[in-house]
Parts: structure tokens; sequence; C-alpha cells
């Protein structure tokens, strides 16, 4: 426990302290927000925020990383496979994320990465990540992702496996790769209003710490002693409480974070940022067993992308009619008048709510097992 609250409590104070800082730099370095305001989207406040620091991403994901090792290495809890396949998705997509945000700046474009080269980089990241997370096996064979589709938990009958060893591993190699590529284009697609994705982060990220920590608390470890009825309430899960550790820390990077950044922020994550955060949910649902429970856990971030996705299929079938006065939601919202920090508020507790109902659902199911 100990380990836990040291990592969110030193990335907090990184982030809160130290971001006027790196701002400092940014300013320096002429890393400033390039706005794309679109002409049927009359709002003065989004060309005022044109100039304002961006990148902030690089803070949280520095504050995650120091946070992270101080508190594992103080507690006597020393990183695992699991806990860096956390940071290397957190650092590979926000790497990504910083070249196309690097590309806009430079040029002072809102254009930055083409789509495709976007998820190009992407999959080079979450790839490495699929097949060293099916590897790497601890003392009792069980290694950090597993070859099963889990909602909870795995689904037995749902094995990628099962398919035969080559055309298993093609169709797992997919699986995950569209989770990563779905989270992290998700939560860049929700990042469009001070504050939005990072508060709505602290809310799914914070709900799978939790998670994380329930399975380290549940893990049984010496199955043999135990009646088959207490044994199906345990979770084979490696490593939980490291990616309790890991999740906390981040948590505790992007409160420190969303000071600066809340309406009306000081400086914006960037792609940098957003794809970060989702690489982070992404291995958090892969490597807790729970990836079809984070559509609920993370739905928010299922909001933009499915407005984005009906507006176009509206579109087509209608012949140019338009579902939504703009797409993604939130701009929609902001079309029909209403302000910034409203969007942001609710949308907050919509993260809330459905964080807190993921829970609840994996609570629920822990004692239907016991």
């Amino acid at each position: 426990m100990r380990s836990l609250l040291t990592a969110a409590a030193i990335s907090l104070a990184f982030t809160l302290f130290l971001t006027p800082v790196f701002l400092r730099l940014f300013r320096k370095w002429g890393w400033g927000q390039v706005i794309r305001t679109p002409e049927n989207i009359h709002n003065p406040s989004h060309q005022a925020k044109r100039g304002t620091a961006t990148m902030g991403g690089t803070i949280f994901i520095v504050g995650t990383l120091v946070g992270y090792l101080v508190g594992a290495f103080t507690g006597n809890n020393p990183p695992t496979i699991s806990g860096w396949l956390v940071i290397w998705m957190m650092v590979g997509f926000g790497a990504v994320g910083f070249a196309d945000d690097y590309i806009k700046v430079r040029s002072q474009r809102s254009l930055g990465l083409t789509g495709w080269r976007k998820i190009l980089g992407q999959v080079l990241v979450v790839v490495p990540f699929a097949i060293v997370a099916l590897n790497f096996p601890n003392a009792r064979g069980q290694t950090p992702a597993s070859p099963f589709i889990s909602i909870f938990r795995d689904v037995p009958v749902l094995s990628f496996m099962a398919l035969g060893l080559v055309v298993g591993w093609i169709v797992y190699l997919a699986w995950v790769t569209f989770i990563g590529v779905a989270f992290s284009n998700g939560v860049n697609l929700s990042d469009g209003l001070d504050g939005l994705a990072a508060g709505a982060a602290i809310f799914v990220v914070g709900a799978y710490s939790l998670i994380a920590f329930w399975q380290f608390n549940q893990s049984c470890w010496g199955l043999e002693g135990l009646s088959p009825g207490l044994a199906g309430g345990c979770y084979p899960t490696p490593n939980p409480f490291d990616l309790a550790i890991v999740s906390a820390s981040f948590v505790g990077a992007l409160v420190g974070f969303l000071w600066w950044n809340a309406p009306k922020a000081k400086v914006f994550m960037g792609d940098v940022g957003s794809m970060a955060i989702g690489g982070v949910i992404a291995a958090m649902a892969i490597l807790t067993r729970t990836e079809l429970l984070a559509v609920l856990v993370a739905g928010v971030y299922v909001i933009a992308p499915g407005s984005v996705i009906l507006q176009r299929l509206y579109f087509k079938l209608t012949r140019g009619k338009r579902l939504f006065l703009m797409s993604p939601l939130h701009h929609h919202l902001e079309m029909r008048g209403w302000s910034e920090i409203t969007i942001v508020v609710r949308m907050w507790i919509i993260a809330g709510l459905l964080a807190v109902s993921g829970i609840g659902f994996f609570y629920v199911e822990w004692l239907s097992q016991t």
C-alpha cells in the first residue's frame, strides 16, 4: 500500500508544482496550440486559445514515470513486466502523439500526421506490447496477457488459440491492436475542450487502479487448498499490485495536470497526452483481463468516436443531411449554446457514472463466483 500511495503522491506533486516550469520551457520552444475552428462554428473562445502552451501530455508522462519508479522502489515493490508494459503503451503512444503535435507547431498548421500514418505508429507500438504480453510467464506459468477474450475475467470458450497456433496468434494480435488503436483515438477525439479528457481519465484509470487492487486482494495463490466455491472468486492476473501502482501514479499525475488544464486552460495536453491516456486504458484493460468491460468503464471515450461514426453514416444514408450540427458530440453541444464548462463538468459526471457502474458490475460478478 505504501508503494501505491507514494507513487500517486509523487506524481501529483510533480505535475502540480512543476507544470509552470515546463510551461516556461514550452513557450521558449514555441510550443503553442494551433487552433482549427471550422467556418460554421463561430466561437471566439476557441480562437482565444490560439498560442496556449500545448504538448502538456509530456508533463504527466514524465510525472507518472517518476512517481511510479519512486513508489515502486521505496515500497520494496520493484517494477514487474506488467508495469513496464503499461509504461511502454503510455510512452509509445505518447511518442506517436508527440510527432503529430510537433509537426503542427513547427508548420503552424492544424494538420500533423495523416490518419494512416498515425495508425501505423500506433500499430508499431501495440504489436510488440502484444507479443511480449503473451510471453515471459511467471513462476506459476501465467503471462501478463492471455489468449482469451475477457469480460470480468477470461472467457474460456473465447480462446484465440482454439483456432490453431498460427491463426490464433494472428487473431490475438489483431484484437489487441484494435483495442489499443480504438482507445487511443477515442481519447484523442474526446480531447476538444479544456479539461474534458484529463478529468474523465481520472475516473477511468482510477477505476482500473481499484480493479487491479481488488484482483491483488483476491489473488489466492495456492488454489489447491481452497474449495471450488472460494477458488471461483480468485483472479489469476499476474502482478496486479504493480498494475494498481502504475495506474495510481498515472491518476496522480493527471490530477496535478488538471489543475492547470481545467477551464480556462493554461496548457493543453495535445495528442501526446490524449494518445498516452488511451494507451494506458488499453493496457490496463488487457492486463487486468477486462477487455469488454472497458467499453463501460471507459464509456465516456466511446461517446465522441461513436458520434463521429453516426454522423458519417447518417450523412451517407440521407445523402447530405446531418444528425448533429457538428461532431464529435461536445462540439454539437457547443453549437447548441452550451457553455464549455457545462459540457466539461457534465462529461466528467458521465465518466464517473460509467466508471462506477463498471466497478459495480465487476464486483457483482465476483460475488456470483463466491
